[in-house]
């Protein structure tokens, strides 16, 4: 009996750099729902019937960038775990409970991360 996946809510405005993250989640085994922007994504987090274990998102998103985004999201669900994902990752204080990946990053660097986070 397999153990159920864990579930990424991956939030990218760039559809393809969106496409190759979710293929590689996708590859490790993750459950993975997706949003082009902060609003699609408090969209699916409001949603109580979507269980999710961690969010992923660009710190670059128009409208809504992913600090005010997480912001939003942990009043949602005060214990999610939130990973950046920046071109400039040295540059970034994240709150607790929240972690940054270096764009670009390797598969291997995206699957520790994401393991270590969701292990803790």
């Amino acid at each position: 009996m397999s153990t159920p996946a864990f579930t990424i809510l991956v939030v990218e405005d760039d559809d393809i750099v969106r496409m190759l993250i979710v293929d590689v989640l996708e590859e490790l085994e993750f459950k993975v729902l997706e949003a082009d922007g902060g609003e699609q994504a408090l969209e699916v987090l409001q949603d109580p019937d979507k269980t999710i274990d961690l969010m992923m998102t660009d710190v670059g998103l128009p409208d809504m960038d992913g600090r005010e985004l997480a912001t939003a999201a942990r009043k949602l669900r005060p214990a999610l775990p939130i990973l950046f994902a920046s071109g400039y990752a040295e540059s970034i204080d994240v709150p607790a409970g929240m972690q940054v990946i270096g764009k670009p990053f390797s598969i291997d660097q995206l699957r520790d991360k994401v393991t270590g986070m969701l292990a803790s």
